[in-house]
């Protein structure tokens, strides 16, 4: 089974269908509900539903969650009965085969009590028809000339007698991204660390993360340098952060960071520890890249009706 474990839970959507074909006069029959084995569509839709619930113990390598809807629609044609499965989750992973067990369950359904009475039944067209959900649905495209920059605040790692594997971290995610980033490493100052982004933000870099300093030591000043540098605070960043940290070690409620926005430049404080760094990036990006859309002015509609060509 792949594990999902750095994936954040969003709104996953799916829809399948699968077609019934049926002689029209089975068909007359069944809208009739002339049939020996009675009310065939509503215990069909009731097979559908369980089946949705039932895949993980069908399917070896489908992860188990808990499905917040399910809906099984019939639309019944001359030679066909269509069959429509939507599922809905909020989860890490995706519910496509959810809606394709229960289009495929249902049709099944269909075709055992229809079976005494129609030689030719087939089952057919069973496929996914919509999926939503999960960063994919969230892509970002990176802004022309967009530039990042990671610093990294260490008084040891400045001095050399420790080697820096988190801002190592945050230029490879950038990388994977397309992004290109500057890379300097700064000790435990406040006064320095605040000459370092305000030289990165007159440089006019558009993204800057920093790793180091969020923490309760006494040498920790990595917020406070940004604190005063910032012009408005953005509080769900880190809250998103934290919260996805916290799901997997009680230590991340002690993480200080904070990020926010001085003009151009978005900048975020990420924990010093490697794994602290890795969740961070998992929990922010790429939805992290939107909110340069809308420092340029642009609100959720106008950039939506742009993406799509309207």
């Amino acid at each position: 089974m792949r594990s999902v474990t750095q994936k954040i839970e969003t709104l996953r959507r799916a829809v399948a269908e699968s077609r019934v074909l049926v002689k029209s006069e089975t068909l007359r029959r069944l809208e009739k509900n002339d049939i020996p084995k009675k009310d065939i569509l509503p215990i069909a839709r009731a097979a559908g539903v369980m089946a949705a619930k039932k895949t993980p113990e069908l399917l070896p390598y489908c992860h188990p969650i808990a499905i917040d809807w399910v809906e099984i629609e019939f639309i019944v044609q001359e030679t066909e009965v269509l069959i429509q499965a939507t599922v809905e989750a909020v989860a890490k992973t995706g519910v496509e085969m959810e809606a394709l067990t229960a289009a495929s369950v249902a049709a099944l359904t269909i075709y055992d009590m229809l079976k005494p009475i129609d030689t030719e039944l087939q089952i057919t067209g069973t496929k996914l028809i919509q999926k939503t959900g999960g960063k994919s649905s969230f892509k970002e495209k990176i802004p022309v000339n967009f530039k990042a920059a990671v610093i990294v605040t260490s008084d040891s790692t400045s001095r050399g007698t420790r080697q820096d594997k988190s801002g190592k971290i945050i230029l490879e995610r950038l990388a994977s991204l397309g992004i290109p980033a500057d890379y300097s490493v700064l000790p435990d100052d406040k006064e320095i660390i605040q000459h370092g982004l305000l030289e990165y933000c007159d440089k006019g870099v558009n993204l800057i993360l920093t790793t180091g300093g969020t923490g309760l030591g006494p040498r920790d000043v990595t917020v406070e340098a940004v604190t005063e540098v910032l012009e408005r605070e953005i509080p769900g960043i880190m809250e998103a952060a934290r919260g996805f940290g916290q799901r997997r070690t009680p230590y991340a409620m002690l993480s200080r960071g904070l990020a926010g926005q001085r003009g151009k430049t978005l900048i975020v404080t990420l924990p010093g520890s490697s794994s602290g760094v890795e969740e961070s990036l998992d929990a922010i990006f790429p939805a992290i890249l939107h909110a340069f859309k809308m420092m340029r002015g642009l609100g959720h509609e106008l950039i939506l009706k742009q993406e799509s060509g309207i």
